[in-house]
């Protein structure tokens, strides 16, 4: 009975975390190529925006799944690396949200932080797939 739920834990943490290393890059790598070759640049940046503050809580949310499944599953190890990846990825939100000026304006982010989120969905991604290998392993 033991085994059977650790292997559940285990094998689910690995499917849903790679379906988040997935889903993390298609919304920083191809979707953004693929707006930049069909859209103007600003069409383009603000394409990428959106689609990275989106697509970051869903893939926070399954992030958060895997984790408690690896830890259910015996693989600490894994399940803390996909907590840290999904605070990661839901950090995106913070990263493009829109400021107010001085003058009282909403504002949205710049280029910079489009480009540290861009940055952060990769190396957080990377984290997901350690964490992934280790829940294989069960680690």
């Amino acid at each position: 009975m033991l085994d059977a739920i650790r292997n559940f834990g285990q094998n689910g943490a690995a499917l849903l975390i790679g379906l988040s290393v997935g889903a993390a890059w298609i919304a920083a790598i191809v979707a953004p190529n693929t707006s930049y070759d069909h859209l103007t640049a600003k069409q383009a940046e603000k394409h990428v925006r959106e689609l990275l503050k989106s697509a970051s809580d869903p893939i926070a949310v399954i992030m958060l799944v895997a984790a408690a499944l690896a830890i259910l599953g015996g693989a600490m190890v894994s399940g803390i690396l996909a907590l840290i990846a999904a605070f990661g990825f839901f950090s995106n939100r913070w990263t493009l949200g829109s400021f107010k000026t001085e003058s009282g304006k909403e504002e949205a982010p710049g280029k910079t932080q489009r480009i540290l989120a861009v940055s952060m969905t990769l190396l957080f991604g990377l984290a997901a797939a350690a964490a992934a290998i280790l829940a294989v392993l069960g680690i």
